[in-house]
């Protein structure tokens, strides 16, 4: 690994990433909006943001200067459900904004195009070997997987989110323990990590760092998650 990447792990270690992402369909979807999200996580004590859309993480750059985690959330009509940098053609994009990370799906399902990550990263590794990458995981296998496959990082992200890990416990952290012992790789905890409690505790366990998203950059979700304590 090379020095610079070596300083960008090394700036995450320890801290928490937030991530800044609202969808078309959402209220706060504006770049504007999530450039001013990344600069209050920033202003927070955040070491790292996460991001979407080539659009998004330009606004976030005028604005912060931490590492981002960069993905583009594409749908595909073929394979519809896996649209977290599903193809090259989301990785040329994200190269092409200097993205320090770079986030794919890294499940078993099957990816647009008929790829598989085991055939698609290959391609990946070998255009872009000097670029950092995290693996999306739903579970110790697919995480296991992704370090054998050359991912720098391996994340959570996935877990609960596959049909065959729907229902498991959350925050996932059997997963997260297994994974910091057994891959070989540092660990990303990502995904339904809710309070600083929980987040605390995936980093005791010893991951490299946290994205918390929803808790933190989601008042939709958050006010429904009060408003549900009144009923």
């Amino acid at each position: 690994m090379n020095s610079r990447n070596q300083a960008i792990l090394q700036q995450l270690r320890g801290g928490l990433v937030v991530s800044c992402q609202a969808l078309p369909e959402e209220p706060l979807h504006s770049s504007y909006i999530m450039s001013r999200m990344a600069y209050a996580a920033y202003l927070g004590g955040a070491v790292g943001i996460r991001a979407n859309t080539v659009e998004d993480i330009a606004e976030i750059r005028k604005t912060v200067s931490l590492p981002i985690i960069g993905i583009i959330k594409r749908v595909y009509e073929d394979h519809p459900e896996l649209y977290i940098t599903p193809t090259m053609k989301e990785v040329d994009e994200l190269i092409a904004c200097g993205v320090e990370v770079i986030a794919m799906d890294a499940t078993h399902r099957p990816r647009p195009g008929g790829e598989t990550i085991e055939t698609l990263f290959p391609e990946v590794r070998s255009k872009y070997p000097d670029q950092l990458f995290m693996a999306d995981c739903s579970n110790v296998e697919e995480g296991m997987k992704a370090a054998a496959l050359g991912f720098d990082l391996i994340g959570t992200t996935m877990a609960s989110y596959t049909p065959y890990t729907a229902g498991c416990s959350l925050p996932p952290y059997g997963m997260i323990k297994t994974l910091v012992h057994e891959c070989g790789k540092p660990v990303v905890a990502e995904g339904n990590i809710s309070t600083p409690e929980q987040l605390r505790h995936a980093m005791d366990i010893g991951v490299l760092t946290v994205v918390v998203g929803s808790a933190i950059t989601r008042p939709l979700e958050i006010t429904k998650r009060f408003v549900a304590a009144l009923k």
